[in-house]
C-alpha cells in the first residue's frame, strides 16, 4: 500500500517540472538574444573602425576617393555614412553606423569612428 502511494506523488510531480521549464524558456531566449545583441555591436563597431582607418588612408594618397573606399572596405548591408576632411596636415575621416536591435525595446546609439591620418598629397605637402 505504501508503494502505491510513493508513486502515485511521484507522477503528481511530473506536469510541475513541466511547467517550470515551461516558465524558464522565456529568460533563456532573452539571454540568448541578450548575447547574440552584445556580438552584433561589437561587429559593427569593428567594421567603423574598419571604414574610417581605411578612407583616411584612401583619401591621404588619393584626394576624393576616401568616401567610397571608405563604404566598400566593409560589408555591403550597413548603411554607413564616411564623412572626410581633408587639412593641410593631415586627413580626418568619421564613421557613422546605425546598430540595429533584434532585443525588444532596446534602443542603441549609432557606432562611431574617427582615424586621423598623415596627409600623404604632394599638392598638398609639396615634394
Amino acid at each position: 500500500m505504501n508503494r502505491h502511494r510513493n508513486w502515485r506523488s511521484a507522477n503528481k510531480d511530473q506536469g510541475q517540472v513541466a511547467l517550470e521549464y515551461i516558465g524558464f524558456i522565456p529568460i533563456l531566449l532573452f539571454v540568448a538574444l541578450c548575447g547574440i545583441q552584445l556580438g552584433w555591436v561589437g561587429y559593427v563597431h569593428q567594421q567603423a573602425e574598419t571604414a574610417a582607418r581605411t578612407a583616411a588612408r584612401v583619401e591621404a594618397r588619393k584626394p576624393g576617393a576616401g568616401s567610397a573606399a571608405g563604404a566598400a572596405a566593409i560589408s555591403s548591408g550597413l548603411d554607413a555614412t564616411v564623412d572626410v576632411a581633408s587639412g593641410p596636415d593631415a586627413v580626418t575621416a568619421r564613421v557613422t553606423i546605425p546598430i540595429k536591435s533584434i532585443v525588444p525595446g532596446l534602443s542603441i546609439d549609432p557606432a562611431k569612428a574617427t582615424a586621423i591620418m598623415p596627409n600623404d598629397d604632394p599638392k598638398v605637402t609639396g615634394p
